[in-house]
């Protein structure tokens, strides 16, 4: 579900900080420079299984991947110094980078990257996280230290996007993991010091209150500019946003609108937009099933009538909701890949478009012989009112708006919800089970929308013993699956991106996921405290790009530390001798966001 992304800067004196930390490690008068940001729950370290953005944020920062980002969202060399295609586009050869060490100081080969590569091609539980991204893979082969081999069905247009900074498949030490492998699917990855490789290590962690990450001193392309980064989880919105305002903190951001509009005319304090790369909406169970068809969970089995969820994206007024939960910023939703990535982005044509009325949706439901006895309907077969569950995160207060309205919507024509607040973690377990009939949902993306296709694709639904999938709402067409195969190999932006349209069309229709709105990313900066904090530069609408966390923590420093940037590149964000980061329901999904979704 959604992964919730938020980050709040403050600028502590470091006795204060211990204290608020209860002990945080290392939080002594001799402390390096620190960084603290925030995060939403952790279940795991496990890169193979991990599913939240806050979990993914820190496997990108302790693992390599073959290419990484750059500031422009462009894949560049990382692990990978460099790659060619062959002239059929089915061989892909990459050279390793020579010289660089896992933490425990054994060398980093491209046996590594094979190995990680076929782990997940032949192990179900390997392929929880990231699996669809290698579906096209015939072979991955490391014929020597620097060289790895990737050879496909089908010419793969996507490829350096399958191991990428912030959104793909992390690269992890064979001499570790491969005791690992038996009883992989429950392994949390929590003996500290993690050994990896990236600007990072992870050094330890306390569920539910922070994880502690030092800077590697021996990365390729320089240590980051401080020295400890501590990932903090708080609960309180209401709480970060007055520190804020006050000087306390430094940063937040995908913040709350009314929170929003309140740091706007605070003092030493820019609050700017950032391009809508994430969508909000509600997700309805069309059948939970496994991938063999055996059904699961206890969703309601009304919600597997098309008519019933048509209905459903009719009682939704999507403009209300903007106006009323975002403040008016952002837009109504309707495109699966959020609108930042324009070269992917899609609207139904003006006849298809579904919008706000009651009145078709009462016809539609009225036709398929749901009939009202007093204000709700029942099924014609079982006589059972239509009464669903609806799951909402109870630590985001936009869920907490939204809800409200969606009761009242849907009531007026005829079918009942049922509130059922529950905890992040608990929403995405009862997920992952099929237990559930509407829940809250949300996802980012990064520049290639590959990730957040695939989890609507047949391939994603979970085995039979209810392991091994990462399906967003157990929806499954074959002629969606065809055409996400097709996508991959299609090296023309514009060929590729009809093809994407399509299947986004396909899921408009199914109404399985439909989107509420596209949000802009709130930000709020403190210019007093912190340098180097990338932000680009904002379009004619004064919306700033999107950017990665891999860059901005490794570049943020101190005010007054030297800037490697260009004016109106870089945002201060406070870092004094500790910088702290709140969070709380402002944190939301690459995956289950959540975004983020990766970045």
């Amino acid at each position: 579900m959604r992964r919730r992304i938020v980050a709040v800067v403050t600028a502590a004196a470091l006795v204060g900080t211990a204290a608020l930390f209860g002990g945080t490690p290392g939080a002594t008068a001799k402390s390096p420079k620190t960084l603290t940001m925030a995060t939403a729950q952790i279940k795991t370290f496990n890169p193979f299984t991990s599913f939240y953005d806050s979990e993914s944020a820190i496997l990108t920062a302790i693992y390599p991947t073959l290419v990484q980002y750059d500031s422009k969202l462009n894949p560049v060399p990382y692990l990978a110094e460099s790659w060619t295609q062959s002239p059929d586009h089915l061989t892909w050869t990459f050279k390793i980078r020579q010289g660089l060490k896992w933490t425990d100081n054994q060398p980093i080969t491209a046996k590594d990257a094979a190995w990680t590569f076929n782990l997940i091609m032949t192990n179900d539980d390997a392929a929880t996280s990231n699996g669809s991204l290698l579906e096209n893979f015939v072979s991955v082969a490391a014929p020597d230290d620097s060289t790895l081999i990737i050879k496909t069905k089908a010419p793969q247009a996507n490829m350096l996007y399958t191991s990428i900074t912030g959104s793909s498949i992390a690269i992890v030490p064979q001499h570790i993991w491969e005791s690992k492998v038996k009883g992989l699917k429950d392994y949390l990855n929590n003996s500290y010091p993690v050994v990896g490789y990236g600007p990072w290590i992870l050094t330890g962690y306390k569920p539910d209150q922070f994880a502690t990450l030092e800077a590697n001193k021996n990365y390729y392309d320089g240590p980051p500019k401080v020295d400890r980064l501590i990932l903090q989880y708080f609960k309180s919105d209401d709480a970060a946003i007055a520190a804020l305002e006050s000087g306390q903190i430094s940063a937040a951001w995908n913040i709350p609108a009314t929170g929003y509009k309140t740091l706007q005319s605070a003092k030493n304090v820019m609050a700017y937009q950032q391009v809508a790369s994430r969508w909000t909406g509600v997700e309805i169970n069309p059948g939970a099933k496994t991938r063999t068809g055996k059904p699961m969970g206890t969703g309601n089995p009304i919600l597997a009538d098309a008519q019933v969820r048509l209905a459903m994206a009719y009682a939704l007024d999507r403009e209300t909701l903007v106006k009323k939960v975002l403040n008016g910023l952002g837009t109504p939703g309707q495109s699966y890949v959020p609108p930042a990535y324009t070269q992917w982005a899609w609207k139904p044509s003006p006849d298809e478009a579904v919008t706000f009325d009651p009145a078709k949706a009462n016809q539609i439901l009225d036709s398929a012989g749901y009939t009202k006895k007093g204000d709700y309907r029942v099924d014609p077969k079982t006589h059972k009112q239509l009464a669903f569950r609806l799951g909402t995160h109870a630590d985001d207060a936009n869920d907490q708006q939204i809800a409200p309205y969606l009761v009242g919507w849907f009531k007026a024509v005829g079918i009942k919800l049922t509130l059922q607040p529950q905890s992040f973690s608990g929403l995405n377990d009862n997920l992952a089970k099929g237990d559930w009939d509407l829940l809250m949902d949300g996802w980012g993306t990064s520049a290639d929308p590959t990730y957040l296709l695939s989890i609507q694709t047949c391939g994603t639904l979970p085995k039979d013993d209810g392991s091994g999938g990462n399906t967003d709402a157990f929806f499954c067409d074959p002629e969606y699956d065809k055409l996400f195969k097709e996508q991959t190999a299609q090296f023309d932006v514009k060929q590729r991106a009809a093809t994407i349209g399509k299947m986004q069309d396909i899921l408009y229709k199914a109404n399985a996921d439909i989107m509420f709105y596209n949000n802009n990313i709130l930000w709020a900066v403190r210019t007093d405290k912190v340098a180097n904090f990338r932000t680009g530069q904002p379009d004619a609408s004064g919306s700033y790009p999107v950017q990665t966390l891999f860059i901005s923590w490794k570049q943020a420093t101190p005010v007054g530390g030297k800037s490697s940037s260009s004016a109106g590149l870089w945002i201060g964000i406070g870092i004094a001798v500790v910088v702290v980061v709140a969070a709380g329901a402002f944190f939301t999904l690459r995956r289950r966001s959540t975004a983020a979704e990766r970045e």
